[in-house]
């Protein structure tokens, strides 16, 4: 089973593409997208489409991870990141993608066990699970990665929607 996991931003969307198979994860793929140089907001969500699609042609996944909002201090960054995370969804919808949603705090347990596991534990979990010798510094890509991870623990949880 392949899954698509995604940490939506404003300006930054991390994506990674991992296959699961009985008893192992595998990285096919991982990274980020800058889209702040793309223009306006418009522009923007316009990019996060095109990469999406990309993803999607190339890699075929059977089901896609996306973080939950949180709350932010910074009510036009969470406005923007709420309007990136709504392209995605309906992307993922019309491509007929079964979507699983999980908030940070469902993602870092069932990556490290722990809840409020900080960044460093989460990518440091990350590596080990994927068997990867290194990790772009970027954080994005570690959410994306660690969010694919989650959704491929959680596949039958009821927070799956499809088109119906």
């Amino acid at each position: 089973m392949r899954i698509l996991g995604i940490d939506p931003g404003s300006t930054s969307m991390g994506f990674a593409v991992i296959e699961q198979k009985p008893g192992s994860l595998q990285s096919l793929t991982y990274g980020t997208t800058d889209i702040k140089k793309a223009g306006g907001l418009p522009a923007k969500l316009v990019e996060i489409k095109r990469v999406l699609l990309e993803l999607i042609e190339e890699h075929s996944p059977d089901a896609a991870g996306i973080e939950r909002l949180f709350f932010s201090k910074n009510k036009k960054t969470a406005f923007e990141v709420a309007q990136a995370r709504g392209v995605i969804l309906l992307t993922l919808q019309e491509c007929s993608i079964p979507i699983i949603e999980l908030t940070p705090g469902e993602i870092k347990l069932a990556v490290t066990n722990y809840g409020a596991a900080d960044k460093a534990m989460v990518r440091k979990m990350v590596m080990l699970l994927l068997n990867l010798k290194t990790l772009s510094a970027d954080d994005n890509a570690s959410d994306a990665l660690a969010t694919a991870i989650a959704a491929a623990n959680n596949k039958t949880n009821k927070k799956i929607s499809t088109l119906g």
